[in-house]
């Protein structure tokens, strides 16, 4: 296989759709709108109770964990009903998986705020 030459044309454009599956993240999936309002609350919350800027980067790197298993839960999601429309067991344990992993981010997620911000607040 060919390898392509380098283009910054071609790596702007990963960019651009890259922004185009964030906006059709952000619009379509409810869990997504769900996941950015919690983002921007814990953030809020951050700068009032004046956190440190290693508890702020574990607070960011927290969101990101949870938005990107999102991300990637839905792309399977997606591709499994795009190849596989009828039910299949295989199908079902796949999107049970990628669904778990969003949970385990979210609880992950918590458990960091509940560490942070718990003594902050007492």
């Amino acid at each position: 296989m060919e390898s392509l030459k380098f283009s910054w044309r071609s790596r702007a454009k990963s960019f651009v759709y890259a922004f185009a599956g964030l906006r059709w993240f952000f619009k379509h999936e409810h869990n997504a709108r769900i996941h950015g309002v919690a983002a921007i609350l814990v953030i809020i919350i951050s700068f009032v109770l004046k956190i440190s800027r290693l508890e702020f980067m574990a607070v960011l790197l927290a969101i990101a964990l949870v938005l990107v298993a999102e991300m990637i839960n839905s792309a399977i999601e997606k591709m499994l009903d795009h190849l596989s429309p009828v039910i299949h067991p295989a199908v079902k344990i796949i999107k049970d998986l990628a669904a778990a992993a969003v949970l385990v981010a979210a609880i992950v997620a918590v458990v960091i705020g509940l560490i942070i911000f718990i003594p902050k607040i007492l």
